[in-house]
């Protein structure tokens, strides 16, 4: 079966800088806005020509930098007549991909990347603030997941008053437990993950989400079963094998006092030297379930930004 895509052309494009921090997970934490000043840059793409305001995808990339899968989604969500903005959170810190050594950066940078640029971008003449949705993959599904905290907005967001429409994760990594992780913005969210990914297990977020839901929040899991890791990567057809991929998949975190992260079972500070760590890792292209989730994320953007298409 072939996988339709809409292959939309923008009708223009913006590189745009902006200024972010480089913390380490405890200043982030602890809420410190005095870490490494960094400038990173992303792309805005609008989808038509004219003065009308859009609304628009803010979108985190995963571990290996900006891929052709990101791009995929870029076209789709210009077809529906969304402005969509890429953030580039690696090559303005000096970092290629992280997949072999994720010490090379915080956890939880993205997400300071994900509230300045939604900061700067409220303010563009073309984009409607009150229709920004924030999505990620892999390690920018994780940080698109944790930025809908409160916590987290009001230590690190709160001087913009700006707020994202909605949240999308896919295949996010959720073996860390933060403080307050159950307390999270009223927008609603969509995780979408595959039962066969062997670089961020599915299981952990399943009891997120389910602890999510009992508090009576707007976040539901979607699971593809037999999907792997980056099941919406074309370029990963046949699978590719990364044997030296690090992965948190056995271990499970929990956050401590000021800021620092525990191993939970042998209650040690954590490392990535720590034993839990483990090496390999499959990304896998599943067409089937890249389809169904095209028509989900379509359908979540449509009642959540409410687009208007093209005449």
């Amino acid at each position: 079966m072939h996988f339709p895509l809409a292959h939309a052309q923008a009708s223009r494009t913006e590189i745009i800088p902006f200024k972010s921090l480089t913390l380490t997970d405890q200043e982030f934490l602890v809420g410190r806005e005095d870490g490494e000043p960094v400038t990173v840059a992303g792309e805005l793409r609008l989808p038509r020509a004219g003065t009308e305001r859009f609304p628009l995808v803010i979108l985190l990339h995963g571990g290996g930098g900006i891929g052709g899968y990101v791009v995929d989604w870029e076209s789709y969500f210009l077809a529906m007549g969304v402005a969509t903005f890429v953030i580039d959170s690696f090559t303005g810190r000096g970092i290629t991909s992280t997949t072999n050594d994720l010490a090379q950066i915080g956890r939880l940078t993205q997400v300071e990347d994900a509230y300045r640029a939604l900061a700067q971008l409220a303010k563009h003449p073309r984009i409607d603030s009150t229709r920004v949705m924030l999505m990620g993959f892999s390690r920018g599904g994780t940080n698109t997941l944790y930025a809908s905290l409160t916590r987290f907005q009001r230590m690190h967001a709160a001087a913009s008053g700006a707020q994202f429409a909605a949240y999308v994760a896919f295949y996010p990594d959720c073996t860390i437990t933060y403080r307050d992780e159950e307390e999270i913005a009223a927008q609603p969210m969509r995780v979408f993950h595959g039962t066969d990914d062997n670089y961020n297990p599915i299981a952990p977020c399943r009891a997120y989400v389910g602890r999510l839901k009992a508090k009576g929040r707007d976040v539901q899991l979607i699971e593809y079963a037999g999907a792997g890791h980056v099941f919406d990567g074309r370029a990963f057809k046949p699978p590719v094998v990364f044997p030296q991929g690090q992965t948190l998949r056995n271990c499970r975190l929990e956050e401590g006092d000021n800021g620092q992260l525990f191993n939970t079972k042998t209650k040690q500070p954590f490392s990535y030297s720590d034993p839990c760590i483990e090496r390999g890792a499959t990304v896998a292209y599943d067409e089937k379930a890249a389809m169904e989730a095209r028509k989900a994320v379509a359908e979540f953007v449509a009642a959540t930004l409410k687009p208007h298409q093209s005449p």
